[in-house]
């Protein structure tokens, strides 16, 4: 198999249509949990204080 730079983004697009919304939406909300998660770390930390 030779490497493509690119083709695993029209792999996915071709998975997703075959398995439908599930998998994409699945992988939607874990991409924004975990952004959630590193943007309230990133905004918070500079609240600690270090007296």
């Amino acid at each position: 198999m030779e490497h493509v730079p690119g083709s695993w983004f029209t792999e996915a697009a071709s998975t997703a249509q075959q398995q439908g919304a599930g998998n994409l939406l699945r992988v939607v909300l874990i991409v924004m949990v975990v952004g959630s998660v590193l943007a309230a770390w990133f905004l918070l930390r500079g609240y600690k204080r270090d007296d």
